[in-house]
């Protein structure tokens, strides 16, 4: 008999609803947690340098995120701007930030 697990499966659906209506976002907060974690970009970044076949990508940005310093969006774009690459990439790198940067899997 499958009635009673459909049953509670539409329970416990129901109650995860009325649950996620009762969050309340943030996005002011979001935003400026966001903005204070740059970091977060090393990844695409480090992919676009691999795809352009720059070498040693990962200890170039190491130089960048491992400082005790806080990884703020100049101190990314001075990094992009010192590196060896033309302006077209230079150009695609600056426009990833905390703020439209998904995860890897969107990195073209």
């Amino acid at each position: 008999n499958i009635g009673v697990p459909l049953g509670h499966t539409l329970i416990a659906l129901e109650s995860c609803i009325n649950g996620l209506n009762k969050l309340v976002i943030n996005e002011i907060k979001i935003a400026e947690d966001l903005e204070n974690n740059w970091a977060v970009v090393a990844e695409a970044i480090q992919t676009i340098l691999r795809r352009e076949g720059f070498e040693k990508p990962y200890e170039a940005l190491k130089e960048l995120t491992r400082k005790n310093e806080k990884i703020s969006k100049e101190s990314v774009r001075a990094f992009i701007d010192s590196l060896p690459l033309e302006e077209k990439i230079k150009n695609e790198l600056k426009l990833i930030s905390p703020h439209n940067y998904l995860g890897i899997q969107l990195v073209k």
